[in-house]
């Protein structure tokens, strides 16, 4: 198999922004995202991303979270321009990545990584397993030959399967393993930072656990910082360190996790934890604050606040002002102008 050879790493210089004290390792700031839709005569736009900004530390778990079609997989795809954000910047190590070119892209990508949904459609049939670890460390000039397949055969080991594994092909393994070989396929690289979109939700509840716990090692033994997308609130809250909720494709609500899943302050996040299924038959329920109806469309999402038309507290001035995000205590921010 032939692979690219690798130009020498561009001067990102240009990228940068201006240096501060403490310099967060991912910082999004106001990112927006329109999907065309329709033809020329009857054009409308799908507002997948409205407004998004936070930051995440070196060695920190950001858990995204929020119901389908909120936008949480398009705000991962447009950090790493797998989807070109129509507007916003995305730093990193403090380089502009939304700026970036294709060629200085290369060299930024390396250490920011994505581990995808489906791991049956997330590696190539055509390949062995030791070439889909390995061709990373090719490309970014890591590794080659020999080197390379006894890194690769590390790795396998260090995600629970065996170094044997490494001459067999994608379909001859169960979908727990798949995202295995997809976590040591970030490894290979030395990523520093991964995107984790729904890591676990193709998976069968026994092997959940076996991934998240993975995840979990990895992140201590290699100081990974982590984006960890899902609608699951129990992994969110298993694995992370802060919290972001999202509807819409705007922030609804974002701080520690204590403060999300002990003092949540947005009525969207609360919510959602009280539809959260708890294993004890003795504790009511709480049923009334169970969302009724369907998220809106975001071709044509709500004037104001976008939660307001399923909003238990909404008044009419929620449909005239878009909720800032306003700092509720230290690091807890909600967007809401009735809590």
């Amino acid at each position: 198999m032939q692979y690219e050879k690798v130009s020498p790493v561009p001067d990102t210089s240009s990228l940068e922004q201006p240096e501060c004290a403490s310099q967060p390792l991912l910082e999004v700031r106001n990112l927006q995202k329109t999907f065309p839709i329709g033809n020329r005569f009857n054009r409308k736009y799908v507002k997948a991303i409205q407004d998004v900004s936070f930051s995440m530390n070196t060695g920190e778990v950001l858990g995204l979270v929020g119901e389908s079609g909120s936008g949480k997989t398009t705000v991962g795809r447009c950090i790493v321009r797998l989807i070109e954000p129509t507007s916003g910047d995305v730093f990193f190590q403090g380089q502009n990545l939304a700026t970036a070119s294709k060629q200085e892209l290369r060299s930024l990508r390396k250490p920011l990584q994505i581990i995808f949904q489906d791991p049956f459609g997330a590696l190539n049939p055509r390949m062995k397993v030791g070439a889909i670890i390995s061709e990373g460390m090719k490309i970014h000039n890591i590794a080659h030959g020999e080197q390379a397949r006894e890194r690769a055969k590390e790795l396998l080991k260090k995600v629970g399967l065996s170094e044997n594994h490494i001459d067999r092909y994608p379909h001859e393994f169960s979908g727990g393993q798949r995202q295995r070989i997809g976590i040591a396929r970030v490894l290979a690289v030395d990523a520093k930072f991964i995107i984790a979109d729904e890591p676990v939700s193709a998976l069968d509840v026994s092997i959940q656990a076996q991934v998240i716990n993975l995840l979990q090692d990895l992140k201590e033994e290699y100081g990974l910082s982590m984006l960890c997308i899902s609608h699951d609130l129990g992994v969110v809250e298993h694995i992370s360190d802060r919290v972001a909720v999202m509807y819409l494709g705007r922030l609804m609500e974002i701080g520690t996790k204590e403060d999300i899943y002990d003092n949540p302050r947005h009525p969207y996040t609360q919510s959602l934890l009280d539809a959260m299924p708890v294993p004890d038959p003795e504790r009511p329920r709480k049923d009334e604050n169970i969302l009724q109806g369907d998220i809106p469309s975001p071709i044509s999402p709500p004037s104001g606040c976008v939660f307001r038309t399923r909003c238990p507290i909404a008044t009419k001035e929620c449909a005239e002002v878009v909720p800032p995000l306003e700092e509720v205590s230290s690091g807890h921010l909600k967007a809401c102008i009735r809590q």
